[in-house]
């Protein structure tokens, strides 16, 4: 018989909150520009310092889902489409149509791609940023939210119930191999992570983003 390995799962350490912002009450999509955190609300997309926790720019612009950056740009899912934005204007500068026609999650950038989620479908969808198409997918076990890659790793968040938690998975296969539960009454809506040591989650209705503890490599 072979034995089946488990994933090593820990409650997740939460470490700072943030928000909530211009009185939206809901967080949707989270990025990270290497300096700021960009947070996708009800009332625009804000930026803030996550040192200080000061907002430090609001761009007026729909965000349904994921919010992602790619060096130079921010891609926000607004309701069917995924507009390519100016961070320093606030101008839709292109946009594509999103992979779920609308029922869309999370999204990052990674590699010359974005990857979206797709919560009900569990999925994660890489697609081609210039005109939407789908270049592969990796099939997740629970319901998809933010999405992020980090030192070679894909992390999802997922939120089924009252449950969510942030997990890695194998790329390919899309098993299981980390998971950091979140602490009860605690969602994760958009997720980011810094490229250091933290990921930056979307609290969906509290309006929040929180810090949570990134583990060490093995």
């Amino acid at each position: 018989m072979t034995r089946q390995t488990t994933p090593t799962a820990r409650t997740a350490e939460v470490v700072r909150e943030y928000g909530p912002f211009l009185g939206s009450e809901r967080v949707h999509g989270v990025t990270h520009d290497g300096q700021r955190v960009w947070a996708a609300t009800d009332e625009g997309i804000v930026a803030f310092d996550p040192a200080s926790g000061d907002i430090t720019r609001t761009l007026k612009r729909a965000g349904d889902a994921g919010t992602a950056f790619d060096g130079k740009h921010l891609y926000q899912i607004a309701e069917a489409r995924i507009d390519k934005i100016d961070p320093a204007t606030g101008a839709v500068l292109a946009s594509i149509p999103a992979p779920g026609g609308g029922a869309d999650s999370g999204l990052t950038w990674a590699e010359g791609s974005l990857w979206v989620g797709q919560y009900r479908d569990r999925k994660i969808h890489q697609i081609d940023p210039a005109t939407g198409a789908i270049r592969r997918t990796i099939e997740s076990n629970r319901f998809v939210t933010g999405v992020t890659w980090v030192d070679g790793e894909l992390w999802h968040g997922t939120w089924e119930g009252d449950e969510s938690d942030i997990r890695r998975i194998d790329p390919q296969s899309g098993k299981v191999l980390e998971r950091l539960d979140m602490p009860a009454g605690i969602g994760v809506s958009g997720l980011e992570s810094d490229g250091a040591g933290l990921f930056y989650c979307g609290g969906g209705p509290s309006g929040k983003v929180r810090a949570v503890r990134r583990p060490k490599a093995a």
